[in-house]
């Protein structure tokens, strides 16, 4: 089956987690007045899914290395179902929270997966492509959360909002029986079982083969990074303010369009088409600035992946300043409105060139460790800033909450800058840099080579 074919099967597998997770924003309302909480306490079970999806980026890789992504796709999605249904007949907040957390304990591997899945399938040279894709795939999935499920929560309820989620899981497990298997390792670990001598070589797993192992690289190496490491260091906390505000959006969007605007759950909803659009662009552009950048180069700089994320970095500060100051009975709806999707654009764009630059800074296991410390921590900056974002609002105003986004922004916002011109000489000095080791990008310029020169070139 072609890349093509396997990203259609494989992407609403990105997006069901996404929806599952922000259409509960739109049912708050309901489960506060059905479980007598107040606002930030119905809050936290928006915030306490990311802190269970959190845990992937984590256990994972290691359940593939041994299982194959197939059968880690179709069982997270069973389970992640099992705990949406729960959460409908809910009778007690507590019970929400439980499901909540466990919903993104065992819902959370597609969002992993994926990205592994893509890498199987597509060449290294087109990662910013592909994770343009995915990035679009995940925002529409979390933007259609309220969309949708603001016209579910007012006409049926709130607890039809994961029962809507389970419907949707249910039409991509049905996809996902036609997906084949994508790992190398588990093709030919199947092949070897169905051939007559029962024998062959698998090659040894990247994220470890004994318990000390994958503990250090999953683990220790990401905690050792994020003290030692300032590619990683930048790129990870830059990624966690970043998702911290994006989801923010999905408390204070509404909050904000209803107190100044009058908006209903319904048409605040409708607010989010914005940030399709915005996204949609990101991923535009983030893929025509990548092509135009390595055109004629057969080794490209990966540093020219930033490009992207130099131009999403002053998107972010602009909009922010834009909307803290011009969400206001002044001003039409239509402004703070235009510059979320602003700030969405920047958001993501960042987003697809930083991921795009660690998937090749480092050697595999390298990369592994990278990308886990910067899943997990901005996964939980995403779960913790919503939940007390509204008392921002409220002791500072909603301008200057938001200037002081985009005061840490316009901080940050060096970073894409300082890695592009300094990025080389970090990656070369990096305890991380096996000199004997080579980034995926390497490693497949090389089979290139070698493929000319008349070896087999091709996935398992």
């Amino acid at each position: 089956m072609e890349g093509m074919e396997v990203a259609m099967i494989a992407t609403p597998d990105y997006a069901m987690p996404a929806f599952g997770l922000t259409s509960y924003t739109a049912g708050l309302a309901g489960i506060m007045a059905q479980f007598d909480v107040d606002m930030t306490t119905a809050i936290v079970g928006f915030g306490i899914m990311f802190f269970g999806i959190a845990f992937s980026p984590i256990w994972v890789p290691h359940a593939t290395e041994r299982f194959g992504r197939k059968p880690v796709y179709m069982g997270s999605l069973f389970l992640f179902s099992i705990c949406m249904i729960g959460i409908g007949f809910a009778n007690n907040f507590s019970t929400v929270l439980a499901l909540r957390f466990l919903a993104g304990l065992l819902g959370g591997p597609p969002l992993v997966l994926i990205e592994g899945t893509f890498a199987d399938t597509w060449s290294a040279r087109t990662t910013v492509t592909y994770y343009s894709f995915l990035t679009l795939a995940s925002y529409v999935g979390a933007a259609c959360g309220p969309l949708i499920g603001g016209f579910v929560a007012a006409n049926k309820g709130w607890a039809w909002l994961p029962w809507l989620t389970v419907i949707f899981a249910a039409f991509v497990l049905l996809l996902g029986v036609v997906m084949p298997e994508t790992y190398t390792r588990q093709i030919l670990r199947n092949r070897i079982k169905r051939s007559c001598d029962n024998k062959g070589t698998i090659p040894p797993a990247l994220s470890g083969e004994t318990l000390g192992q994958m503990a250090k690289i999953t683990i220790l190496d990401p905690l050792v990074m994020l003290v030692s490491e300032p590619l990683a260091i930048m790129i990870t906390l830059y990624l966690g303010l970043n998702f911290a505000v994006v989801f923010q959006w999905f408390i204070t969007v509404p909050a904000v369009l209803n107190m100044v605007y009058g908006f209903n759950v319904q048409t605040a909803g409708l607010a989010f088409i914005g940030a399709i659009g915005g996204v949609g662009l990101a991923a535009g552009m983030s893929t025509v600035i990548d092509q135009l950048s390595v055109r004629g180069s057969d080794m490209p700089v990966i540093e020219r992946r930033l490009f992207p994320a130099m131009f999403g970095a002053v998107a972010i500060v602009v909009s922010l300043f834009w909307i803290g100051f011009t969400a206001s009975p002044k001003y039409s709806f239509y402004s703070p409105i235009f510059g979320t999707a602003v700030y969405v654009w920047g958001n993501a764009m960042v987003l697809i060139s930083f991921i795009s630059y660690l998937f090749d800074a480092y050697p595999p296991q390298g990369t592994l460790a990278a990308l886990t410390l910067a899943a997990t921590f901005r996964l939980v900056c995403a779960g913790i800033v919503p939940i007390f974002v509204l008392q921002m609002f409220t002791n500072l105003t909603g301008s200057w909450a938001l200037a002081t986004f985009g005061f840490i922004s316009l901080a940050f916002g060096t970073f894409p800058f300082v890695l592009y011109f300094f990025g080389a000489k970090l990656r070369a000095s990096s305890r991380y840099a096996d000199k004997g080791g080579m980034s995926f990008v390497q490693m497949e310029m090389m089979a290139r080579t070698e493929g000319a020169g008349g070896m087999k070139n091709g996935s398992v």
